[in-house]
């Protein structure tokens, strides 16, 4: 797959060529030291990124120019897990205070348009739909909601227990939902989303062998690849889980030995600041990037054949003296962003490439 960079939108390059060669560029920091970014996502485009943060704030930026446009304020009722809809100026975002609403937001006049009331606990995932207007989202209640932008009532609802992630596959035809108390992923055909799961994938046996002593704890997203190949479970423990999305069985785990980069996954009881996994695909769905300990980004290769004992290990290292607590790739850009204390941009380090 070749990707546009940045700087020079009109050339563009193989992901392969230029995956081991990111280096931080630019670096946003937070309103204050005490401040933490909580989620990152771009908008279709790839033209604008948008960021949640723990001060009640959300963050834009330009990732074609490399600049901050504006900070908007979500004091009353805090922000996270924000995300653009397909109109690059009207953003989804979850309350952390007063309620647990999901609220619809214009960007251009900091105006709300709707409000989304469903969720009696904390809202854990926000997912868009890749084909429409509808949004799936997890809670606390153990709750799964489908809306669409255009009605303020959920089109349905599923009661699962510990569903706190959900997504959808590229062809936005199956719904993923991964419930961390019943150790499963259950796969749902969108246009009978109020059946039965067509699939269920036990991951007991998998979190026993590689996270035995944070079984149905620590998950800390889910996300399918671009090509719908592979479905990717992130954790806060020594790695992440690779599986393949048509059977369930397990490709990798892919092994990160510096240890998790800090964040609580949902229903967590040690408190800490929220994120919203530190582990992406690369939009050709080949290589996943992720943080690593309190330093450095890594990156996996997934056509790379793992040990016999299912283990896979970072084929490089992209070097910052800091915290990759969030990661996302541009899906139109050869652009990394990592987030922490800070917002980072990355792109390759050679100047034939941008």
């Amino acid at each position: 797959m070749t990707v546009p960079t940045p700087a020079n939108g009109q050339s563009t390059v193989k992901v392969s060529d230029v995956i081991s060669s990111f280096r931080p560029t630019k670096l946003f920091r937070s309103q204050t030291p005490e401040t933490s970014f909580t989620s990152l996502d771009f908008d279709d485009s790839g033209e604008f990124l948008l960021a949640a943060c723990d001060d009640e704030s959300l963050q834009l930026y330009n990732c074609k120019e490399g600049k901050h446009i504006k900070t908007l304020f979500s004091k009353k009722y805090g922000a996270h897990l924000a995300r653009f809809t397909h109109h690059a100026q009207s953003v989804l975002y979850a309350s952390t205070k007063v309620d647990d609403t999901i609220r619809y937001l214009s960007t251009h006049d900091n105006q709300f348009l709707r409000y989304f009331k469903g969720h009696t606990k904390a809202v854990t995932s926000l997912a868009l739909c890749p084909g429409s207007d509808n949004f799936l989202s997890c809670g606390l209640d153990n709750n799964v909601h489908l809306w669409s932008l255009n009605s303020q009532n959920p089109q349905g609802k599923l009661h699962l227990t510990g569903a706190y992630f959900a997504s959808y596959d590229p062809s936005a035809t199956v719904i993923a939902i991964a419930s961390t108390t019943t150790h499963s992923i259950l796969l749902y055909d969108l246009r009978n989303y109020d059946k039965a799961p067509f699939a269920t994938f036990d991951m007991r046996q998998n979190e026993a062998i590689f996270t035995p002593m944070a079984m149905g704890t620590n998950w800390t997203k889910l996300e399918f690849s671009n090509d719908g190949k592979s479905l990717l479970v992130g954790t806060d423990g020594p790695g992440h889980f690779l599986l393949d999305a048509f059977d369930g069985h397990l490709k990798a785990f892919c092994q990160r030995k510096l240890g998790p980069t800090g964040r609580s996954p949902p229903g967590s009881t040690k408190g800490g600041v929220p994120g919203q996994g530190d582990i992406c695909f690369s939009p050709d769905g080949r290589y996943i990037i992720g943080g690593a300990g309190d330093r450095d980004a890594v990156v996996w290769d997934t056509e790379t054949p793992p040990g016999q004992d299912k283990v896979s290990k970072p084929f490089t290292d992209l070097p910052f003296k800091g915290r990759a607590a969030i990661v996302g790739y541009n899906p139109r850009h050869n652009l990394i962003v990592s987030a922490d204390k800070e917002v980072v941009f990355w792109i390759p380090d050679d100047p034939t490439k941008v």
